[in-house]
């Protein structure tokens, strides 16, 4: 934004200040170069000026369907029982990272069909 808004409020600024220093005394050209130059003034405030800071915040939800049990989940490599904080989503998808052998691996659901 400001790349372009520098540039532009410079030439209109210039543009008013031409319109105002040769008005020769017309009120026409008065006015026009006093917009010019109120509207560079706005393009050089709205270049600096920053909009808030917005936050967002993710919350997954999962909702199972049907009869679901409790299963401990064991390492593929060691065997070891994982917990909770072995247990990771990134970019949507099930990461494990055993604290045992520090094997590192992707869950992958088998079809249901």
């Amino acid at each position: 934004m400001k790349l372009v808004a520098y540039p532009l409020a410079a030439l209109l600024g210039l543009l008013g200040l031409f319109f105002v220093v040769g008005s020769q005394g017309m009120i026409l050209r008065i006015v026009v170069g006093a917009i010019l130059l109120a509207a560079a003034g706005f393009l050089i405030w709205l270049a600096l000026h920053k909009p808030p800071e917005s936050k967002t915040t993710v919350v997954q939800k999962i909702d199972l369907s049907g009869d679901v049990s409790l299963q401990d989940l064991k390492c593929r490599s060691c065997g070891g029982t994982l917990g909770k904080e072995s247990i990771a989503v990134r970019a949507g998808a099930v990461f494990v990272n055993c604290q045992y052998c520090g094997a590192t691996y992707q869950i992958e659901e088998a079809p249901k069909w």
